[in-house]
């Protein structure tokens, strides 16, 4: 089997820098796709590129948080369940978990989608800032709310039906097998087609680690890839004396940005024989048939 790797841009919109390194990304060919946050400061921006050059591999990056002091954001709805005392979006996944409303969250996901299709944007996928609808925090899980909304934009979804064992994080929680096996037969059943691996790595710069040390560490990681369809994320950003004094490891954007243009990097996926994707690959080849994923749904739902 191939071995295919997505290499995702979130948080397109967030600020001017993060366009600037992510919109030279794609015009480069040097990312597969990005996920656009309709909520941010940056949007407008990002939109109007994208809407104009009709990209056709920029997707939905539902927001639900605002996790920097110095760069807030609040939703489009408005709906006070879905912000802090400050009138903007939660800070944390927890709180988010805790307090916003099912019914509140719904109309948000949809006004999200809507903003960004009156944009001009041809939505390729969607994903989600800072896995805020998956449970992880709490338990309280909107992947099958997220799943429903996704299937009737009728695009592809981040996700994964496998776990990697080398992977830091995914790998390290406990019982996971069981809610990835009814997230993924979910989607499955719902028509919405998604990856077989998500990829992780560190989002702060850890102790000791240094631009080269960062780099072999996602080249080593290519010739590990599992055979399938992988998808990885990064958040690159333009060097930005603001950013750089403002927002918690925005060195580690920076490097991001470099390294998808170092030649190393380039060379590793060459020599891995890893053949750089995205999502519209995922929408024409891994849909499942849905009985089949109704009838899988049921069997993982009986489970203990």
């Amino acid at each position: 089997m191939e071995r295919r790797l997505i290499i995702n841009c979130d948080d397109f919109g967030q600020s001017k820098a993060m366009n600037q390194a992510i919109q030279h990304l794609l015009e480069e060919n040097k990312a597969s796709s990005a996920t656009i946050m309709t909520v941010a400061p940056g949007f407008e921006e990002a939109a109007s590129w994208t809407a104009r050059r009709r990209q056709p591999n920029v997707g939905l990056h539902l927001t639900m948080t605002s996790e920097f002091e110095a760069l807030r954001w609040s939703s489009l709805t408005g709906h006070p369940s879905l912000h802090d005392q400050s009138g903007q979006q939660y800070a944390t996944v927890q709180e988010f978990e805790q307090k916003a409303e099912t019914g509140a969250v719904l109309k948000e996901l949809d006004a999200q989608y809507e903003r960004a299709s009156k944009a001009g944007i041809p939505v390729s996928h969607v994903d989600n800032h800072m896995g805020s609808l998956y449970g992880m925090e709490t338990g309280r899980s909107l992947i099958p709310q997220m799943l429903w909304k996704t299937s009737r934009w009728r695009l592809p979804a981040r996700l994964f039906r496998y776990i990697h064992p080398e992977d830091p994080l995914l790998s390290s929680l406990s019982n996971i097998e069981r809610p990835v096996a009814l997230a993924s037969s979910l989607a499955d059943m719902l028509g919405v087609p998604i990856p077989d691996y998500l990829l992780s790595h560190p989002f702060p710069v850890v102790e000791g680690e240094t631009y080269d040390s960062f780099k072999q560490s996602l080249i080593d990681k290519l010739y590990r890839l599992p055979e399938g369809v992988s998808e990885t994320y990064v958040h690159p950003g333009a060097e930005d004396a603001w950013m750089l004094a403002n927002i918690p490891n925005w060195e580690k954007r920076v490097w991001e940005y470099r390294l998808l243009f170092d030649d190393d990097f380039a060379y590793g996926l060459r020599d891995a024989k890893v053949i750089l994707t995205d999502y519209r690959y995922v929408e024409e080849n891994l849909k499942r048939p849905r009985i089949r994923s109704a009838v899988k749904l049921m069997k993982a739902m009986a489970q203990k």
